[in-house]
């Protein structure tokens, strides 16, 4: 899958990214302002998440649930990591066993722990409205 699109057609592109999506560890890379964190929130929204809030910077991850409390996924960016291992020490492994959506913002800052079958969603930053956005399957 390969589109362009700007945030008013975010919805739409999210839902297309659940589609398409052979799994559910998606693995976002794309430069820094470039939408990871929006699109993440809307692909949360699609899934019937409650309240995706904000990006998890600063707690490096984010647990998502619908309005019954159920766990829909898990939202990680590892921008701050100073080492992959911290990802480990925090129990990594056990989040993406749990078998529910596991979103990786910065992913090549975990790569030797990233699961083989996790899906890459590349965004390309074409002008500060419109973005592409391209997921290997």
């Amino acid at each position: 899958m390969e589109t362009i699109y700007t945030e008013s057609e975010i919805d739409k592109v999210a839902a297309a990214v659940i589609a398409k999506a052979p799994n559910k560890t998606l693995l976002f890379r794309a430069p820094m302002g470039a939408g990871k964190t929006t699109l993440i929130k809307a692909i949360a929204k699609n899934l019937g998440v409650s309240d995706a809030g904000n990006s998890p910077t600063f707690g490096i991850v984010n647990e998502y649930q619908n309005e019954n409390g159920q766990l829909l996924a898990y939202h990680f960016d590892f921008y701050r990591l100073n080492d992959e291992t911290e990802a480990l020490d925090m129990g990594l492994e056990d989040y993406l066993n749990q078998g529910v959506y596991v979103f990786i913002e910065w992913p090549e800052k975990i790569e030797s722990f990233l699961p083989l079958d996790s899906s890459e969603i590349e965004i390309e930053i074409i002008d500060i409205h419109t973005r592409r956005i391209k997921l290997k399957e």
